[in-house]
């Protein structure tokens, strides 16, 4: 592996007597982890089932570090049923470091691909509101389906730029996590194309972005509330130098911690984290920019479900789980679909692209006697959600499971009948319609994985 002649000079100025085992480092694979999904088991019940070689994580509790051979992870049905997120060591420091606490409403700034959106959910339990932001059209796509995955009820993923958000939510947050987009120091052992990208003049335009990007993030923060900065770099321009030209434009935020994480110190490919306080009389700035976000709303299109609708969601619901009555209270209607949104909507939400909000329940449909709701994927993932009264529970290595994944109907007892959804280990990953002893398989398309090993 060539690294930038600038870039190892810079570190060594930087290391000292550290450099060399710092570059050592180079030539050794890199580290995987990760993260264990508490929305839907204890990482103690995670590890009982986990069939990979794991250590505890040092930057997250509910962290682990993989240590033996883990091929085909990503398509393994643990995975597909949202168990764990797969996730650089260092970068669950953000979560950790973020404090959160279930009841808070948190953004997350720049979320793709949705590892911290995801950990920081977990931490929520299900209580109050996380809003995950991704600028770039299709990233914030594959943001929405891995929280659908991971079974996050209580999310609104918009894909906005981050001035917009600031104009639309302004002092609303508790916390804002900016997991700035840097020049990738930290990848270099996963992706050599982060090498190639690499120069001085990269990193500049980087540090320069990122300070744009925080003088949004400055405006969201309410009173009291705390801003978490991270890049996976270790350039200082891009690190403590924004940090401190931040707070030198920004008296109403002070420092609370400022960590580096290096690859040679711990097991993990590096990270900067910075977390700052909002004092809590500073409103100059919320009051300067107006306060559309401290209401609650529905977005544009979206509305509480009529009464017709609530019937023919309560047919589906006590057809399925346990307490069909609970979701009603809180189900939506946005055109044909039905959303469970378990959470008050800020005001402002309305005034960015939502790519998708709550957990999307099913269609409204029409038959030939009747209406019905079409079950979506997502309502079988949710977690915090449903308890259900049938299910096809198939062992994790079982050939049924596999062809049931890779989008086959299943043989089944002819005593179920309707929409069921298909477990492993009792954690759903996805569902079928039973209709006379054969399960009529409902996965998504985009989902199935032929040839699953």
């Amino acid at each position: 592996m060539e690294l930038p002649l600038e870039f190892k000079t810079r570190m060594k100025a930087m290391l000292g007597d550290e450099y060399e085992a710092f570059i050592s480092g180079y030539g050794f694979p890199a580290v995987r982890g990760l993260r264990v999904n508490t929305l839907k088991l204890t990482k103690e019940r995670f590890l009982e089932l986990s069939p990979w070689r794991t250590e505890q994580a040092e930057t997250l509790f509910e962290g682990l570090i993989l240590t033996g051979e883990a091929e085909h992870i990503g398509t393994h049905p643990y995975h597909i049923a949202g168990l764990f997120y797969m996730q650089e060591p260092s970068a669950m420091s953000v979560i950790a470091e973020a404090e959160i606490e279930p009841g808070m409403k948190v953004l997350d700034l720049c979320a793709a691909p949705g590892g911290k959106s995801g950990g920081i959910a977990a931490r929520l339990e299900g209580k109050g509101l996380i809003v995950s932001n991704e600028i770039v059209p299709s990233r914030a796509r594959e943001l929405a389906s891995n929280l659908e995955r991971l079974g996050v009820v209580n999310a609104a993923v918009t894909c906005a730029r981050p001035d917009a958000v600031a104009d639309a939510l302004p002092g609303y947050f508790d916390r804002v996590i900016v997991d700035a987009p840097c020049s990738g120091e930290g990848m270099f052992r996963r992706d050599p194309g982060a090498i190639a990208e690499w120069s001085p003049e990269h990193v500049a335009s980087c540090a320069a972005r990122q300070s744009a990007i925080m003088e949004s993030a400055s405006k969201l923060v309410t009173p009291g509330g705390k801003l978490i900065y991270s890049t996976c770099t270790f350039s200082p321009e891009e690190n403590e130098g924004v940090i401190e030209s931040f707070l030198a434009e920004h008296p109403e935020f002070s420092p609370e911690i400022t960590k580096r994480l290096y690859p040679h110190r711990m097991k993990g490919e590096g990270h900067f984290v910075a977390r700052l306080v909002r004092s809590k009389d500073g409103t100059d700035r919320v009051e300067k920019t107006g306060k559309r976000g401290r209401g609650a709303s529905k977005p544009a299109g979206m509305g509480p479900a009529d009464a017709a609708s609530k019937t023919l969601a309560l047919e589906l619901f006590s057809a399925l789980i346990t307490e069909p009555e609970r979701p009603l209270a809180s189900l939506l209607k946005n055109g044909d679909r039905l959303i469970y949104c378990p959470f008050d909507s800020p005001e402002g939400l309305n005034l960015l692209p939502i790519v998708s909000m709550g957990t999307e329940v099913g269609t409204l449909s029409s038959g030939y006697k009747k209406s019905f709701v079409l079950p979506s994927h997502s309502f079988f993932m949710a977690a915090h959600g449903f308890e259900y009264l049938n299910t096809v529970d198939l062992d994790v290595v079982s050939p049924e499971l596999k062809r049931f994944l890779g989008g086959d109907t299943l043989a089944i007892p002819e005593s179920l009948s309707g929409f069921v959804p298909v477990t492993v280990g009792g954690f759903p990953v996805g569902f079928g319609k039973a209709v006379g002893g054969v399960l009529k398989n409902r996965l998504p398309k985009g989902l199935t994985v032929p040839g699953l090993r």
